[in-house]
């Protein structure tokens, strides 16, 4: 009698019937499944605690072999974390061969069929936000630990594996501004290759819902608060700052930009008052010339929380998060408030 064997191969023989029953092409049993009392041999098997067994010793490294490579034939899915992290990198592939980048908006959402919305699609956008978080993570934990500090978690990191599949997705993924910016520099790059010229103004050059001209004359008037390397790779397109005294036309803001500028205020009066419940005319000076000191601007914060919850509805997840994280209980709730 080999008890064990035994059990082991009527797990076997349940996978296999589960797997022909569901049509599926991986073991993602859930965890309570156990089979039905007509599978002859099979029946009445608590199969979704055997996979999850099967899982544990794995990782454990007590898992024989044979049985990893007969499991595998099964289609094993060692890790669901892992498995659901290739499912996302199989739609940043689609999302980039469709837009000629990795770099979506956050509320962007993507099927790996090449599809936004609908059946079999994901919040893509949440997605790439979520991975360059990680990513600088691991950028700063790594410096932490050369600088010599010990007991630094490794937990929330992007793996170097991971981070190189990304970057052959598309190497400018994660770059170290503000991703709607590198999204504008590589659209307007993308026209520029293609033989196009780059827009004087407003309302001459939309991609990707993206208005170029208005982006360019963006950085030509805020040339002084880029970064070094983004002033060169704008002059790489042969875009310069404005001259003293050079009319370049009004500079209208991105939707994302806007909610950008207001949040900042929000957080800056939150973080000063301990709450964030301001006059409806309270008027919230902020810094933005990126340095402490010098541009300010003013930010009607009281009238655009008020209209912001009115059509709280409306709002993306991600910035309901934002505004619950400053303490705002009805931006935690979906729907009206």
């Amino acid at each position: 009698m080999d008890p064990e064997g035994a059990y082991w191969r009527r797990g076997i023989e349940a996978a296999t019937r589960w797997l022909r029953e569901t049509g599926n092409s991986e073991l993602r049993v859930p965890f309570t499944y156990v089979t039905p009392e007509d599978w002859g041999a099979a029946s009445a098997h608590p199969l979704g605690a055997w996979v999850a067994d099967q899982r544990r010793y794995y990782a454990a490294g007590t898992l024989e072999a044979s049985r990893v490579t007969e499991l595998e034939r099964l289609g094993m899915v060692w890790s669901v974390h892992a498995s659901a992290w290739d499912a996302g990198l199989e739609v940043a592939r689609s999302y980039a061969a469709v837009h000629g980048h990795f770099l979506p908006p956050a509320n962007a959402v993507w099927g790996s069929g090449g599809v936004g919305g609908g059946a079999g699609s994901m919040a893509i956008g949440v997605w790439a936000k979520n991975q360059r978080a990680a990513a600088r993570k691991t950028l700063e934990n790594a410096a932490r630990r050369e600088a010599g500090e010990t007991g630094v978690p490794y937990a929330g990191e992007l793996s170097t594996s991971r981070q190189e599949a990304l970057a052959e997705i598309d190497p400018g993924w994660c770059p170290a501004w503000e991703i709607g910016w590198q999204r504008n520099y590589r659209l307007a790059l993308a026209h520029v290759k293609a033989g196009g010229s780059l827009p004087a103004g407003a309302g001459e050059l939309v991609v990707q819902g993206e208005d170029l001209g208005v982006w360019i004359a963006g950085q030509r008037v805020g040339w002084d608060r880029l970064m070094p390397a983004q002033q060169y790779l704008l002059e790489t397109l042969g875009i310069e700052p404005a001259a003293e005294g050079e009319a370049v036309g009004p500079v209208r803001r991105s939707q994302d930009e806007r909610w950008n500028t207001n949040l900042a205020a929000a957080r800056q009066f939150h973080a000063r008052e301990g709450h964030l419940r301001p006059a409806r005319k309270h008027v919230e000076l902020i810094d933005v010339s990126g340095g402490g000191e010098g541009e300010q601007e003013a930010v009607k914060l009281g009238a655009w929380l008020d209209n912001t919850r009115k059509r709280a509805a409306k709002l993306s997840a991600e910035r309901r998060a934002q505004l619950a994280g400053l303490g705002l209980e009805w931006a935690a709730r979906k729907g009206n408030a």
